[in-house]
């Protein structure tokens, strides 16, 4: 079943200890798009200005992502320019244009508004709330959000979580929003107003994943080397919710084998820079990776 990734388009500028890259395709939707088209169709909705580059919409095209919700409108394309430190944990925004997303609205074209599976990402709970009001009885949504929204916008993010069944965030955010520091009572004080399910994202110690027929923790995949961090949340995300329309159901079982596909695809984007490696990404290298973590869960099956 097909895919509905709403979210941010950008054009990145990233310093990490490994170099520094300009002109970088980012933004959330873009990295969960390409993500969830590992395992299913993928229509996205965005919003670009006039100064989009063609070889960045090509990425998607080539993954054949429906682009008929990407609006294109007068003026630049959202920007963003981080810097990592040695420790690549530690990010800091160095500039934040916001241009085109500033007055961005969701317009779902009619064949959008029907799509099963709806991944909700990294934006206000307005934009949000807004995506959800023109659908129409989506099998699954799925919700990203970060430390800003439960800043600035907690009472609309709260009103949100009675109209997904998935709940995305890191381990501060989770403790941010539930004022509980125990991620495990974090989870279910988050379950109790509304997702059924909660994934706790702990970065380089891999997720944790909280419903109603109990738990399920997945490690990261272990790298030596890190180049990029940017957008590894939202290709998990994306990777999550591409193989949980692929099943029949969705239930723990389903979401587990999900967190370990997200967890893969994750492991890859933070290889390059931007969708640099998610872009020349094969099968046969995924399966290799997914044994690879499997041993890791179980090693003597």
């Amino acid at each position: 079943m097909s895919v509905l990734v709403v979210g941010t388009v950008g054009i990145d500028r990233v310093e990490t200890p490994h170099g520094e890259r300009s002109d970088l395709l980012g933004g959330s939707a873009s990295f969960a798009g390409l993500a969830a088209s590992f395992h299913a169709p993928v229509s996205l909705n965005s919003v670009v200005g006039e100064d989009f580059p063609a070889h960045h919409r090509a990425i998607w095209e080539k993954r054949k992502i429906d682009l008929s919700g990407l609006q294109v409108v007068q003026g630049k394309t959202f920007r963003w320019h981080g810097q990592y430190e040695q420790n690549m944990n530690n990010r800091r925004t160095i500039s934040t244009d916001l241009n085109v997303v500033a007055d961005f609205q969701p317009q779902l074209p009619e064949g959008q508004k029907k799509l099963p599976f709806v991944l909700l990402g990294n934006l206000a709970p307005d934009l949000q709330h807004s995506v959800l009001d023109q659908m129409q009885k989506p099998k699954f949504v799925v919700a990203d959000t970060m430390n800003l929204w439960i800043d600035i916008a907690r009472t609309r993010l709260l009103e949100l979580l009675p109209r997904i069944d998935l709940l995305i965030l890191n381990d501060s955010e989770a403790t941010q929003l539930s004022d509980e520091p125990n991620l495990v009572r974090a989870a279910r004080w988050l379950r109790e107003r509304g997702p059924r399910y909660v994934a706790v994202k702990k970065g380089e110690h891999g997720c944790f994943l909280s419903g109603p027929e109990g738990a399920f923790a997945a490690p990261a995949v272990p790298l030596e080397q890190v180049l990029d961090p940017t957008g590894a949340g939202d290709t998990f995300a994306g990777g999550l919710t591409g193989y949980l329309a692929g099943q029949k159901e969705a239930n723990l079982s389903t979401l587990a084998q999900g967190v370990i596909e997200g967890t893969i695809l994750a492991s890859f984007t933070v290889e390059d820079f931007s969708l640099n490696r998610l872009a020349s990404l094969s099968e046969k290298e995924i399966a290799s990776r997914r044994r690879d973590l499997l041993r890791l869960i179980n090693p003597n099956p």
